[in-house]
Formats: C-alpha cells, structure tokens, sequence
C-alpha cells in the first residue's frame, strides 16, 4: 500500500491531503473523500484511508482547514471548524476541491466516488450531497445532522447512511428527526442506524471526554465500520 501527501487548493488556500491507494490495483478504483473532525487531518483519518486503501478503494484524507492545520485544545478547534459553521457554502466549496483533487489522481476512477466524515467531517459530508456535489455515496459518523444554511438540492442524488449514538448530546433526538423529514422532503436515498448508549465520537479511541459527551466505543465503532464497508460495497 502506499501514501502520499498531495497539494491542492480551494481559490488561493493551499490544501494538503494525504492518499492512500493499494499499488498492485492495475484498474482504476472508486475513490472516497475521508473528512477529518474538528481537529484537523489527524491520524485517526488517516488510519481510516489506509483501511479503505486495504479493501481496494483510493482514498484521500482531506484538509479543510489548509495547511494541514490540526487543533490542540477544545479553543483552537472551534476557531477552526467556526467560519464553516457560520456559512456552510464554504463547506461545500472546500469539499469540491477534495473531489476534484480526488478525480485527478490516476488511480481513480472519476465516476465513481464517494465521502464519509466523522463528526464535523461528517457534517461536511452531508453537505457535499446537500450541494449536489458529484458523490454517489456519503456516510457520515456521529455527524452534526443539522440543516444547512443554504437551499439544499431537490431531489438529493446522492445515497445517504447515517451513523449515529442514541445518546449523543451534541445531536438530540429532535434533530434527528428533522434530519429525516429533510431527507425525505429532498427525495432523498437515506439510512440512519443508531447505536443505544452510545455518545458522540464513538469511533476515535482518543475521545475520554465524559463532560462534553465525546466518548470512544468499541463496539459501536466496529458495527458502524462494518456499516460502512457493506454500504460501499452495495454502491459500487
């Protein structure tokens, strides 16, 4: 398998995102955008491209922030992920950008491509489909289900899986419903499995935080993978 960091930008801000592809694939292969949480393009993200690179897939960890910009404390996280939650337009541009980088590669097969995200991640996801962004597939991990700021396309062409902790104080049940009724009235392909007892971040092993409601779990985290895995393959 091999990994590679690549440039690409979104108007004048620079873009680093890292590839991971299986270099015995002579065929071109679905790609998958992997969005990283609010604390920038971390491991975690980068463990998880390597995994989809495992199963066939060429998969691209993007940078929303630029730079490669990763957030220490819970403070520079939000300054970062802020400017995307107060006009969510720019989500959508930042992950057109991915997905041209994405369909520029060689060993992809531009038809064929799709985003998964965690957490903010996964709200930027569901806003790439929200846009009409070329995706076939997106899936989103203990996203922020919210609607966005701006008119979301009719009838959302894009198959949706959401994949969700029941008790996740970040993303009550009210919002969770409405997530539906707005997958409904776009038309939309949608799945949503939610996992009882389970906070939000269940999939990063590095979320301890009992406070804030971020906490890791196991089991939850190899379920929604397995989820994920099956999704991808029914897609493509």
């Amino acid at each position: 398998m091999q990994h590679k960091t690549i440039e690409y930008f979104d108007g004048s801000t620079c873009l680093e995102g890292y590839l991971a592809y299986d270099e015995n694939q002579t065929l071109p292969r679905p790609g998958i955008l992997v969005v990283h949480d609010w604390s920038g393009l971390n491991e975690h993200v980068k463990e998880r491209a390597d995994r989809l690179a495992k199963s066939g897939y060429v998969a691209l960890a993007v940078d929303m922030f630029g730079d490669a910009k990763v957030g220490e404390t819970n403070e520079e996280k939000m300054a970062l992920i802020s400017p995307f939650l107060e006009n969510r337009k720019t989500v959508v541009s930042r992950m057109q950008a991915a997905i041209e980088a994405l369909k520029q590669q060689k060993q992809v097969n531009p038809n064929q491509l799709a985003s998964l995200g965690f957490c903010f991640g996964g709200m930027c996801s569901l806003d790439a489909a929200r846009g009409g962004c070329d995706l076939k597939a997106v899936i989103s991990f203990h996203g922020d289900l919210s609607e966005a700021d701006f008119e979301t396309v009719s009838p959302i062409k894009t198959k949706l899986l959401a994949l969700h902790g029941h008790d996740d104080p970040m993303i009550p049940p009210e919002n969770v419903l409405a997530f539906e009724k707005e997958m409904d009235a776009a038309q939309a392909e949608w799945q949503l499995h939610i996992y009882s007892g389970v906070q939000h971040a269940f999939t990063n092993k590095l979320a301890h935080d009992y406070k804030l409601g971020t906490v890791y779990n196991e089991l939850a985290d190899k379920r929604s993978w397995i989820s994920c895995c099956n999704f991808l393959e029914e897609v493509f």
